[in-house]
């Protein structure tokens, strides 16, 4: 089964949670003249717009009250359930910004999730910002339902930009705050995501039991009373996304037991597009099962089906399905046709993954055109690997760059605090200073001065701790700093230098290229010293990259500037897509600081770096030398050993050092990869 079809399902998934700002919010309060929800549902979709437009004339000349608010509030529901974002957008920052002006922390955060709302397919990283705010203001008035369902919101958002890992993070706080609640609908969502999400991170026992815990919140919403429709599609839904695990795991019988119980008239009835998507499903894996009775009846009653409703992404799953099953009957020229119909639908809706499905099917299958269409799938996939990477941070930055302002705002908001309480003293003062001079009295005068220099030592004190602390936290940044620059770009530094150097006498031809390969390093230097200048650095180097291949890159090249031979040994046990990027930065950098000073001080002969994984959660790495060794007892550490030792001591891992003048180096730095998880 593709999972593009499970995808189908959690969109199915997201419009039924999202019915519940309809239900909770819109019928929760119809007792205003100024908006008539009953005569509202009885309105088809353009009398209902022309209704809406004139509530929002009406509302213009009302005074901001709470009921002026919830009502913009329930108009801008009411225009994004008729689909017009761009109205439901205006109507949801107007109530943003008469709750703010009202300071109701009732409508700001569901202003603010609106808002989110609107944006949620259109501009991913405004939506993010929006469910942000409104989480920390929920947080603060201790609605932990509402804490969940932003927290779902954002999860949902990173989902669909391939940010898998922060989704499942954001997911697991969002069920950590809802353990309490009898919010079984939001529930079933998040575990709904989460089982979508672990899939995506190829962990399937984990993904199905989510699912099941999906389903055991249908139980709890049916004792509750909730429509047996919506619960019965949430089935539905959770039951494809349960088969399509078992696909992937390759038990196919199950996903067909599952598949052929869901086919019902009553589901065909109530819901064709998703019976549709059960029949495709269904003969998608019996045809993996190698069963292709009725196969072909099946995928062409399904894509009729959704043919007739007219969502296009439906078709061109269905197409693929197609296509592949005549594959399969080896008639490829009809399987051709029908993957070159499916490549045209997903470039014109923009569906970038089946794009690349099909081109990587049509490169396989059309030998005529196979040139062409590998060059299209390398291109597509060039140009999504570098939308993914220019994106890769960018919740990150944005979560960053709220807590900088909330923390600036507290900052002025203090120092306007003290403005206020010394400019209150010096105008007392001022006073008393009038009142002493007009009676003529000396020892009042005197006592006057006195008060006046007490003031003054205060507010000298008040400065200095100021000042203290700006200088500690400047401090702080500058150790920071210093610690990125000296562990990765002055190490490169170093390293083009001493090649260039090398190579500064040298005019032939192939010395010529070398210095144009350094100085294109120079220009990945500048490059990253600007990333760290806005703390973006972190993990950019190592996405997309093999950290074997790195590994063996930065030891390779010792070879040209040193006479010590340096033999890297990894054995080959473990694959590094496993280990976790900060595990993987922390042992580069640290490798890389002890090449440096080995070709500094140790004078060394041979140097081995060894990298083994024991009981699979232990990672060791050993650097050892035969050079000139140091007493250890009467040197201090300079930065390099301090850096190495912290970074190592920031994963909880263990750093040792053993040397002695004349005997050689060793270092050793041990991780339990488990650390982080825990």
């Amino acid at each position: 089964m593709s999972t593009t079809i499970k995808i189908i399902c959690l969109l199915l998934l997201s419009f039924f949670f999202s019915c519940q700002k309809n239900e909770s919010d819109v019928s929760a309060k119809n007792d205003t003249a100024l908006f008539d929800k009953t005569y509202l549902d009885g309105l088809g979709k353009n009398k209902k717009e022309k209704y809406l437009d004139s509530i929002i004339d009406l509302l213009k000349s009302k005074e901001n009250d709470s009921i002026v608010r919830e009502v913009y509030l329930n108009v801008a529901t009411e225009y994004y359930y008729t689909n017009n974002l761009e109205k439901s957008l205006s109507s949801s920052l107007r109530a943003l910004k008469l709750s703010k002006q009202a300071n109701d922390s009732v409508r700001i955060p569901k202003a603010l999730f609106y808002v989110g709302d609107c944006y949620r397919n259109s501009k991913s990283d405004s939506a993010y910002f929006y469910y942000l705010q409104a989480e920390k203001l929920y947080y603060k008035i201790h609605d932990y339902d509402n804490i969940g369902r932003m927290l779902f919101n954002k999860a949902y958002v990173l989902f669909y930009d391939g940010n898998y890992v922060e989704c499942e993070v954001e997911i697991s706080k969002a069920l950590q705050y809802l353990k309490k609640s009898t919010n079984y609908r939001l529930i079933y969502s998040c575990n709904s995501l989460m089982g979508n999400c672990l899939e995506k991170l190829v962990n399937y026992d984990e993904a199905l039991r989510y699912h099941e815990l999906a389903l055991r919140s249908l139980e709890k919403m049916k004792i509750k009373g909730e429509d047996k429709d919506v619960v019965n599609i949430y089935n539905v839904s959770s039951v494809i996304n349960i088969c399509n695990l078992y696909d992937l795991k390759g038990e196919f019988s199950k996903s067909i037991e599952k598949l052929q119980n869901l086919l019902s008239k009553d589901l065909r009835k109530k819901s064709p597009g998703l019976y549709a998507n059960v029949l495709s499903n269904l003969a998608y894996s019996k045809m993996k099962n190698g069963d292709y009775k009725n196969i072909e009846s099946m995928f062409f009653e399904s894509l009729r089906i959704v043919d007739s409703i007219g969502v296009e992404s439906d078709i061109l799953y269905k197409k693929i399905h197609i296509g592949e099953y005549f594959l399969t009957q080896k008639d490829t020229v009809k399987s051709i046709q029908s993957l070159k119909e499916a490549n045209k639908l997903a470039v014109k809706i923009k569906n970038s993954n089946e794009i690349l499905a099909s081109l990587k099917l049509l490169s396989e299958l059309d030998k005529k055109n196979r040139l062409f269409y590998a060059n299209e799938y390398i291109k597509v996939s060039d140009s999504i690997n570098g939308v993914q990477k220019n994106a890769h941070n960018k919740y990150a930055r944005i979560e960053y760059e709220t807590s900088r302002i909330e923390d600036e705002n507290k900052v002025l908001t203090k120092e306007n605090f003290y403005i206020l309480i010394v400019s209150f003293g010096l105008v007392l003062m001022l006073i008393l200073i009038i009142v002493l001079r007009y009676l003529k009295y000396r020892n009042k005068e005197l006592q006057f001065f006195k008060k006046q220099q007490r003031a003054n030592d205060e507010i000298y004190q008040l400065l200095t701790e100021q000042h203290k602390k700006i200088d500690l936290a400047k401090e702080s940044e500058k150790r920071r700093i210093a610690k990125e620059l000296h562990d990765g770009v002055m190490n490169k530094i170093y390293g083009v230098r001493m090649n260039l150097g090398f190579f500064n006498s040298l005019i032939d031809e192939k010395t010529i290229e070398k210095r144009k390969v350094y100085i294109s390093e120079l220009q990945n230097i500048e490059s990253e010293i600007r990333m760290i200048a806005h703390d973006l650095s972190r993990g950019s180097f190592f996405e997309g990259n093999d950290f074997n291949v790195l590994l063996s890159s930065l030891i390779e090249n010792q070879k040209e500037f040193t006479k010590t031979q340096f033999k890297y040994v990894n054995d080959g046990m473990f694959e590094w897509t496993t280990v976790e990027n900060i595990y993987k930065i922390n042992l580069y950098r640290i490798i890389q600081e002890a090449i440096l000073n080995i070709n500094k001080y140790a004078n060394a002969k041979k140097c081995e770096v060894i990298i083994q994984r024991k009981d699979d959660d232990i990672l060791q790495l050993s650097i050892t030398d035969d050079g000139a060794g140091f007493d250890m007892k009467s040197k201090k550490g300079g930065i390099g050993l301090t850096n190495m030792k912290e970074r190592a001591n920031s994963l909880k891992g263990q750093f040792n050092i053993e040397s002695k003048i004349g005997e050689g180096t060793k270092i050793e730095v041990v991780f339990n990869l488990q650390t982080l998880s825990y």
